[in-house]
């Protein structure tokens, strides 16, 4: 049998290079995703959990005074995070709250990109964010005075920096030594304390995490409780293991049905059913152990290629230097090699129970009417009830395993179902052909287990495509409407005293990187609760800059809407709280209302407004930046304009711009994923495709030898290809649309609870023609190997 085992090799080679092809795929699938994951977790680890990513634990839940003990008792192996709002003054320019943060005395600690210059060495030096350096107009070498009073400090600056973390920014960054010298000021606030090394004794309450796991559970938190990047994770791990078995099993299921009649040969020269199934094995062993570790070598190779393509594609929403994912490798060669044994032996099955005479009879393809046929209808039809429930019970538990063990379930009785949906599905489209079609349709449908084999890989493609856009656009419009809300405006100019002149809205209107800006009329209001006036303005023309449509700025009479993050030093007031509103003599009573992203100015109705003053003056702009400018340089400019004329400026850009990198990753990532499944996808196809040609050579040759063409040939093919392909995509975008759904109701909806459902439409109808489109070029090899052979030849094959 060892030369048997030889030959059948050598023999079979081509059949053994699209099986070999199926593993490689399935198998780089798997490690691609652990890659990419890596990836994520390391840029996300770069961005939101920059300040512990050099920390062996992060302690949190700790009050200011603790987390100062526990950092002065580790010294150089701790960092506070944490910043007190100081009044600070640069030139002749007072900022009353400016946010100051330690650096950490150990340079391997500090999360803080340094743009330009230095960090500071010792006291009396400090480095400030490059926003807030853009915006105030510092440059390295100025003295800045933070604090008042006793406290009040003079310092150099010797550096610009990024901030990547929102939890831990702030604009001007000094020693921990000098920090501690506002260590009593009632606004310092240290939370949360990076160590290396062991913790050590801490107090009560205290709550002690992996750097890994502390990032994650705050990015748990912002996305309502939803664990996005874990979601992910098992989503994709969940389908590239369910991709790799079906591309693998299909593509062995068909060569080896396509070799039942030698093993039947071998048993009538005397082969026992021991030896035709240790030769099988031998067989599939050595495919799926060489191919198995050439797929490892692809998916490192591509899943590395795909990080360096997003950095250099999207450098703001940088992937992390992955790790080697050692578990993910050892699982996809263990996918390869078990799933190409039990996949090789399961058409062997057969041959070896029932007689050699027996299995040199022409292999009829199973329909309903047989044993087998009842039972996989059987079992399909366990599997499309038993998944939709599951995928029921998900939704309500907000099961992630529910969720993958329903899809997968609905997947599967879908494609065990196959053999008798598609043809069917397939006489519907090709009758629309007409008499062209004719032909091509009843050799598609004649096998209906090929048939729907053929189908598979793109199905899934399909549905995995048609999901994570459908998906996508729901979560992209979902997220955008909030941040719509929470910073409806890009930028504002606040005139707190006086108004704004007409030539600085000129101005403004010519700064580049300004889409449009319009002036809001008011007036100067003294409110009860708060220290100092603020304007209060209205205006209907908000929905022309504000990113949530004008929604913050339509007010009902008798109630004032306040900016809370530029009120944050009057927590008084509350939501509800009436106050007394009065310009001049005249005044009035408002109920209080809460919002965010316009600045310090309270939005009223214009009916508020015209019982306050008759003459009501611009005291704010609003503007929308246009897409593609540069936050940084746009908000600079914007406050050169703004400071001369005693205007305070409100940056909402930066927030976004901070908000979107968790954001940014994900996609990119997702999108990464879904082109190796999409290409795993049309491989699929085109090997499947391959395959069932190379079977189908006597057909091919009787029909040449009754009259048709070469071209007649390659015709049908191409049709046969399109029909297959079409009615692929067409089936894959219904089950994706509803897949979607699921995920929708299942996740979206409990982080981003006004989210509604986006199907983009347009995009759908693209992936159809594109699987169209590649179903047509995967049969043009195919199709040219088949006409080459000559009728005699072809009727000659076995």
């Amino acid at each position: 049998m060892h030369t048997v085992f030889l030959a059948s090799l050598r023999t079979h080679i081509r059949r053994y290079v699209a099986a070999a092809i199926a593993v490689i795929v399935g198998v780089a699938f798997v490690v691609v995703v652990g890659v990419l994951t890596s990836g994520a977790r390391s840029g996300l680890m770069d961005g939101f959990g920059a300040p512990y990513r050099n920390a062996d634990h992060v302690v949190s839940e700790l009050g200011t005074k603790a987390a100062i003990a526990l950092t002065e008792r580790h010294g150089q192996n701790a960092f506070a995070i944490g910043r007190a709002m100081l009044l600070m003054r640069a030139g002749d320019r007072l900022f009353p709250e400016t946010a100051v943060g330690p650096i950490a005395t150990s340079e391997e600690m500090r999360w803080q990109k340094l743009s330009s210059g230095r960090f500071p060495a010792h006291e009396g030096e400090a480095v400030v964010d490059v926003w807030i350096a853009q915006a105030r107009e510092i440059a390295v070498g100025d003295r800045i005075r933070i604090g008042e009073g006793a406290t009040a400090t003079d310092v150099r600056v010797v550096g610009l920096v990024e901030s990547p973390s929102t939890s831990a920014q702030a604009s001007v960054y000094v020693t921990w030594p000098q920090l501690l010298q506002w260590r009593d000021h009632p606004s310092l606030s240290l939370g949360r304390v990076a160590v290396r090394g062991e913790v050590g004794q801490l107090p009560e309450g205290a709550k002690v995490q992996s750097p890994e796991a502390f990032v994650t559970e705050q990015q748990t938190e912002l996305n309502n409780n939803v664990n996005t990047l874990s979601v992910m994770l098992l989503v994709f791990a969940g389908i590239a293991l369910f991709v790799s078995v079906l591309v693998i099993a299909n593509t062995f299921s068909i060569l080896f049905s396509q070799r039942l009649r030698d093993f039947a040969l071998l048993r009538c020269i005397g082969a026992t059913r021991r030896q035709v199934v240790r030769s099988v094995r031998r067989e599939a062993a050595t495919v799926g152990m060489l191919a198995s570790l050439t797929g490892i070598l692809v998916g490192v190779g591509l899943g590395y290629g795909l990080i360096a393509l997003i950095n250099a594609l999207a450098p703001t929403a940088p992937m992390g230097a992955a790790e080697l994912p050692t578990l993910w490798l050892l699982g996809g060669f263990a996918v390869g090699l078990v799933v190409t044994m039990v996949a090789s032996w399961l058409p062997t099955r057969r041959v070896v129970r029932v007689s050699p005479l027996a299995a040199l009879r022409p292999d009829a393809a199973i329909d309903a009417h047989t044993a087998t046929g009842l039972v996989r209808l059987a079992l399909a039809a366990l599997l499309l009830v038993t998944g939709p429930a599951l995928l029921g019970v998900a939704m309500i538990q907000d099961s992630t395993a529910l969720l993958l063990a329903g899809g997968g379930s609905v997947f599967t009785g879908v494609l065990l179902f196959g053999p008798v949906l598609v043809p069917r599905l397939v006489r519907i489209t090709g009758a629309l052909l007409g008499p062209a079609g004719r032909l091509a349709t009843k050799n598609a449908v004649r096998n209906p287990r090929r048939t729907a084999a053929t189908t598979a890989s793109l199905l899934v493609g399909v549905t995995l495509t048609t999901a994570v856009l459908t998906g996508m656009a729901t979560i992209r419009t979902a997220l955008d409407e909030e941040r719509g809300r929470q910073h409806p405006i890009d930028a504002a100019l606040t005139s707190p005293e006086r108004p704004v002149a007409t030539d600085l809205l000129d101005r403004v209107r010519r700064t580049p990187g300004v889409e449009r800006a319009i002036p809001v009329d008011g007036a100067v209001a003294r409110v009860t609760g708060l220290d100092e006036p603020i304007p209060v303005v209205t205006t209907p023309a908000a929905e022309q800059v504000a990113r949530d449509g004008g929604a913050f700025a339509r007010v009902e009479p008798g109630k004032i809407r306040l900016d809370y993050a530029a009120f944050r030093k009057d927590l008084s007031l509350r939501p509800g709280d009436r106050v007394t509103v009065r310009v001049g003599h005249r005044r009035t009573q408002l109920q209080v209302a809460a919002g965010t992203g316009w600045g310090p100015a309270g939005v009223v109705a214009p009916e508020t407004l015209a019982t306050l003053t008759d003459f009501p003056e611009p005291h704010a702009i609003w503007i929308r930046a246009s897409s593609g400018a540069d936050p940084i340089q746009l908000v600079g400019d914007l406050d050169k304009l703004a400071d001369p004329v005693g205007a305070k400026i409100d940056n909402g850009l930066q927030a976004r711009e901070t908000e979107d990198q968790q954001l940014r990753i994900l996609t990119w990532s997702v999108l990464g994923l879904l082109g190796i499944a999409v290409v795993i996808a049309l491989i699929g196809i085109a090997n499947t495709l391959g395959l069932s040609v190379l079977e189908r050579a006597r057909e091919h040759a009787m029909l040449r030898a009754l009259g048709l063409t070469r071209r007649q040939l390659r015709r049908m093919l191409a049709t046969e290809a399109v029909l297959l392909s079409v009615v692929a995509a067409l089936l894959g975008t219904v089950i994706g649309v509803g897949f979607a759904w699921v995920g929708y109701e299942t996740f979206v909806t409990r982080a981003l609870s006004d989210a509604t459902m986006q199907v983009p439409w347009l995009s759908l109808g693209v992936v159809v023609l594109i699987a169209a489109l590649a179903g047509l070029l995967a049969c043009v090899l195919p199709a040219r190997r088949a006409t080459r052979v000559t009728p005699a030849a072809g009727l000659s094959l076995d």
